[in-house]
Order: C-alpha cells, then sequence, then structure tokens
C-alpha cells in the first residue's frame, strides 16, 4: 500500500487535534480552520487511496464528488454539513469588514466544525478498513 495517503490521514487527525487544543483555548475561528483543513486532508487522502491525484481546491463538496465520481459511496459524508465547514476555511481567517474573525464564531458551531471534521475522518478510516 502507498504510504502517502496515510500521511495524509494522519496530518487531518493531527489537524483536528489542533482544532481542539485551540477551541479548549477560546481559539475558535482557528478551531474551525483547523477543523476545516482536518476534512479536506481526510479526503483528499480517500483520493490518493484510490489512486488520484486531488484537485486542488479546499472545497469539500468538489472533493467528496471526486470520491463520488471514483466509485466510493459518499451517501454518508452528504448528509454532513460540508459547506458550512468549506465556507470556514476563508471566513475564519480573513476580516470580511470591520469584524475580525476572531469575533465571528460561537462555541456551538466550532463544536459542529469539530464534530464534522472528526466524522469525516471516522467514516474515511472505515472505508479504509473495508
Amino acid at each position: 500500500m502507498n504510504a502517502r495517503p496515510n500521511a495524509w490521514l494522519s496530518q487531518a487527525e493531527n489537524d483536528l487535534g489542533l482544532a481542539r487544543l485551540a477551541c479548549d483555548n477560546g481559539y475558535l475561528a482557528q478551531a474551525c480552520f483547523f477543523a476545516s483543513q482536518a476534512a479536506e486532508k481526510a479526503l483528499k487522502s480517500a483520493l490518493l487511496e484510490l489512486g488520484q491525484e486531488p484537485p486542488h481546491t479546499h472545497v469539500l463538496t468538489d472533493l467528496t464528488a471526486a470520491l463520488a465520481a471514483s466509485g466510493l459511496d459518499v451517501t454518508e459524508l452528504e448528509r454532513l454539513p460540508l459547506r458550512r465547514l468549506s465556507r470556514m476555511a476563508v471566513t475564519s481567517r480573513y476580516p470580511m469588514d470591520a469584524t475580525p474573525p476572531s469575533a465571528l464564531f460561537d462555541r456551538d458551531e466550532t463544536d459542529q466544525a469539530l464534530d464534522t471534521a472528526a466524522a469525516v475522518i471516522r467514516l474515511l478510516r472505515a472505508c479504509d478498513q473495508s
């Protein structure tokens, strides 16, 4: 087996760990960003596992569609709020107006971001063991 997909999935788990650490310490915007990164890297690891070079995108629904096109059953992934998590990759880093990203996120949406990223990783780990 190619070690590269495992490296991407391991990094996804590491990013999720950092997201949780950031959340626990009140850095909600950063937690959301790293949750998004974790999901993205996990999806890209699955594409690599299927022999595809992942597209250069941060859009989680596009990555999910690429997995579906490769024959992977993405039904469970499509049930997750991936669009919201994708948007967090940008809104968590850059001010769009006079409001800094650090003032945009509350604990509930940060928890949802963490839960979504964890679900992506869990689902893809389960596929890897099938």
